[in-house]
């Protein structure tokens, strides 16, 4: 090959790095999303980071409340939002269709959220949605939840208004993902009697001996509230911002890997560390997440990212 084609096959592959870089607007540089506080969302939003920072982008990572991520998100004011349980929280969600999108594969399946109650109450008898108004006197009334304006919190309160399975008069007590877990293993240790929020990936299920209960189909949906966690992103993002709308269509967690992740934040660990050391034992994982991704400057995504890992 002469002096001249080599010249012409070099400046071709710079304008198509350059060509890379410029198909997303400096906008995009910066990835705005939320976490509502609950592990999942902390971890995956992590693995996210890690990944994302590898290949140069800026990520800023709000804590807010369901109702106002969702907001935002309809506003412009975010770009994504990885924690969207469905069915749980698609009353609020379908409303804002028109002004946000749902990418159409869910990046977990496998997960599960209704109501639980210690092992113990259980023993007792309570094993059904239809036990619960039996044991009125024990629970004082009460069903806990996680924070305002989440998914389950709606559903228990529809559940009381309606009086689904004779719970008109019960109350939901609301509070965040850790104060629930507190109270809850506070009872267990007392072997005081509650009833509770509970789901699937999350360390609950392996510090505490807690049983899923039956017979909430119609609320929380079949198997124990089977649900599949959805991407959502300001409408129009993944247009705008290719290189960074594929990534998150790559997305796709498992409940080892999410529990994984959260048994180390429940033991203190910092997220993005417990993310690292959690994507460097499994870099086989990078390969369909950064598929068709580069870093913001068209280079080797995986080991940019790769890199990344290793600071």
């Amino acid at each position: 090959m002469n002096k001249f084609y080599k010249t012409v096959i070099a400046v071709t592959l710079a304008s198509q790095s350059v060509l890379v870089m410029a198909q997303e607007p400096s906008s995009c540089q910066v990835i705005k999303t939320a976490n509502v506080g609950w592990l999942d969302g902390i971890s995956t939003n992590a693995l996210t980071q890690v990944v994302a920072e590898g290949l140069g982008y800026k990520f800023e990572d709000n804590m807010l409340s369901l109702p106002i991520v969702l907001k935002s998100i309809s506003d412009g004011k975010l770009d994504t939002f990885i924690n969207y349980w469905s069915p749980s929280q698609d009353p609020l969600v379908t409303p804002l269709k028109d002004s946000l999108s749902v990418l159409p594969a869910p990046n977990l399946t496998g997960a599960k959220y209704t109501l639980a109650v210690p092992k113990f109450l259980a023993d007792e008898g309570l094993k059904d949605f239809k036990d619960i108004e039996k044991f009125k006197d024990q629970l004082g009334g009460r069903i806990y939840g996680i924070q305002p304006g989440s998914g389950g919190n709606t559903l228990v309160q529809k559940i009381i208004k309606d009086n689904s399975y004779g719970l008109k008069d019960f109350k939901l007590v609301e509070s965040g993902e850790a104060g629930m877990i507190q109270e809850v293993g506070r009872s267990i240790q007392r072997k005081k009697p509650i009833v509770f929020l509970a789901w699937a990936p999350h360390p609950m299920n392996v510090n505490m001996d807690i049983v899923y209960l039956t017979g909430g189909d119609d609320s929380f949906g079949p198997d124990f509230g089977a649900a599949t966690v959805k991407t959502i992103t300001s409408k129009g993002y993944a247009e705008l911002c290719g290189n960074v709308g594929k990534l998150y269509s790559n997305l796709k967690f498992t409940v080892d890997m999410e529990s994984s992740i959260m048994n180390s934040l429940d033991k203190k660990e910092p997220a993005l560390s417990a993310a690292k050391k959690w994507l460097a034992a499994h870099p086989e994982t990078l390969d369909s997440w950064l598929a068709g991704v580069t870093t913001v400057d068209g280079k080797d995504a995986k080991a940019a990212v790769l890199a990344n890992i290793s600071k």
